[in-house]
């Protein structure tokens, strides 16, 4: 055997420092392609979700009521000044609003949870203004109307009351001090009718001063009594028509979309992180040490067929390398490579070559089937066997010129050859010559199939003996050692299929043709146009 020498293996990959790499825009944007079912399926959740969101979940609509607080005063004419936040005090206001008193009365009116009526209850206070805006989110927008006009009452109520009390208790306080004082003058009076001459100008005296007191206190109580203790008003009543309807339903939709595709890309990233598959040819180069042959594309990222003319590169350059006779391995860790092996069989016998291809894992058919395919797409440059001239009309017609005259039919002989009995006495009877055979009685020459100016036969690895080139088909290293064993009497190409082989079987199967001796051609990068 004359295999040419794919030289030595490199040194150890682990000994040195890993090449750098950088990192693109494009290979930030590969991941994500490449994982697109996996983007599609997350983003598709997203906007179920969302979807589901908006029908499961109710709709909530607000209302909104607005009262004006005004502070208590004696004379309601009079200007509050430029501070008119300051009058009253309104966060103490926004405190009463949502307080217990109130809460609890929308909760009995309504016979919900307090907790519900406190969630969906809210109090804006807008700055420098005494106005608080209640507004009340429900599902019903008749109910949220009558919550919020409801609401605004009840802190009036509330307020009212306590104002009223305040009053109450302040005008008790006035009655009690001029009831004490009266008291006094009533004894001062009945002092003054029995005392003598001496003590009656005194008795006078502090009578005038108890009169001026409870003069003062009737005033002071007069004016508590006149206050109005009405804390404010509705300014806005809630209506149906001022309801404020929630977000967009589309927004909902579309933010669920984005936050599935986000992600979907976060989880693409996270799987190719951990998914070590080979996915390009410097991942391969790193992981072997060989050299590139070639890549084989598919036509369509679906379709099952190569592009032939990857195919026929990578057969020139397994034809530069060896030399008949050769015994080619096409090996794999897992995957199959029974498509490459019989492209690579119609490319090399096109050219004049005898190809004979090994088969020892039952897939004979498969491979005669893929040979007589690509046998069938060979372009007529490249198979010689093909006329390159194109077929005559039909009817024997010809451009500018009269037909030639038909060829005269020959009688039939009445006696077919070999049908008319020798009279001769020394006549032999002449046998064809048999074929050729093996010991095991197989026939190459019955099996052969013309490609070109050559031919592809079959068989298995003991029927190849005496043939000049010879491919054998390989089964999967991880779980056979025929491919290598078979490596050992020639050489081999390490055939490499682009996400689906992965980086620990490569390197494995690299570091097991490096123990057992064997020096591949090169390795070759199948399926290179998917993704």
């Amino acid at each position: 055997m004359a295999d040419a020498s794919g030289g030595p293996w490199p040194g150890d990959a682990g000994g040195g420092s890993p090449p750098a790499h950088t990192v693109t825009l494009t290979d930030l944007l590969r991941v994500p392609l490449h994982r697109f079912r996996l983007v599609a399926a997350v983003a598709a959740v997203g906007l179920l979700a969302a979807a589901g969101y908006l029908l499961l979940v109710p709709a909530a609509v607000t209302a909104n009521a607005v009262v004006a607080v005004r502070p208590v005063v004696t004379d309601a004419f009079t200007p509050s000044g430029a501070a008119a936040d300051r009058a009253v005090n309104m966060n103490v206001e926004s405190g009463i609003a949502t307080g217990t008193e109130v809460v609890q009365r929308l909760a009995d009116a309504g016979g919900r949870d307090p907790r519900e009526v406190r969630d969906a209850l809210e109090v804006e206070v807008p700055t420098g203004g005494q106005i608080l805006r209640f507004g009340y989110r429900a599902s019903d927008p008749r109910q949220a109307v009558e919550s919020a006009n409801l609401a605004a009452r009840a802190y009036l109520d509330v307020r009212r009351a306590m104002y009223e009390k305040q009053r109450a208790e302040m005008l008790r306080s006035y009655d009690d001090s001029i009831a004490r004082v009266a008291a006094q003058q009533s004894a001062l009076q009945k002092r003054i009718g029995g005392a003598r001459d001496g003590a009656v100008d005194a008795a006078v005296a502090e009578l005038a001063g108890i009169n001026n007191q409870l003069t003062q206190l009737n005033s002071a109580r007069t004016e508590i009594a006149a206050v109005d203790v009405n804390p404010g008003w509705v300014t806005r009543t809630a209506d149906r028509t001022l309801v404020s309807a929630p977000g967009h339903r589309s927004l909902h939709l579309l933010a669920g979309l984005l936050g599935g595709l986000l992600a979907g890309v976060v989880l693409a990233y996270v799987r190719e992180s951990a998914d070590r598959r080979v996915r390009s040819v410097a991942e391969v180069r790193d992981a072997t040490g060989l050299p590139l042959l070639g890549t084989v594309r598919r036509r369509h990222p679906r379709a099952g067929r190569a592009v032939d003319a990857d195919v026929r590169y990578v057969a020139m350059a397994v034809a530069e390398r060896v030399r008949q006779p050769a015994r080619v391995a096409l090996l794999t860790p897992r995957e199959d490579a029974t498509a490459l092996t019989a492209g690579l069989a119609v490319a090399l016998a096109a050219g004049g070559r005898e190809v004979f291809v090994a088969d020892d894992h039952g897939r004979a058919e498969r491979l005669r089937g893929a040979v007589l395919a690509d046998r069938a797409r060979l372009p007529a440059g490249v198979d010689p066997a093909r006329p390159v001239v194109p077929r005559p009309r039909p009817g024997g017609s010809v451009i500018g010129g009269d037909p030639p005259p038909p060829a005269p039919a020959r009688r039939p002989s009445p006696h077919p050859p070999g049908a008319r009995p020798s009279t001769e006495t020394d006549a032999t009877l002449t046998l064809p010559r048999p074929a050729p055979s093996t010991d095991n009685g197989w026939s190459p020459e019955a099996d052969a199939v013309p490609v070109g100016a050559g031919s592809v036969r079959f068989g298995t690895w003991r029927q190849c003996a005496g043939h000049g080139l010879v491919l054998y088909n390989a089964p999967p290293a991880e779980s056979d050692e025929r491919g290598v064993a078979v490596a050992r009497q020639g050489t081999a190409v390490v055939v490499v299929e682009r996400d689906r082989t992965r980086q620990g079987d490569l390197r494995r199967l690299a570091d097991r043709l490096r123990a057992a001796g064997v020096t591949p051609l090169g390795f070759v990068l199948t399926r290179n146009g998917r993704g």
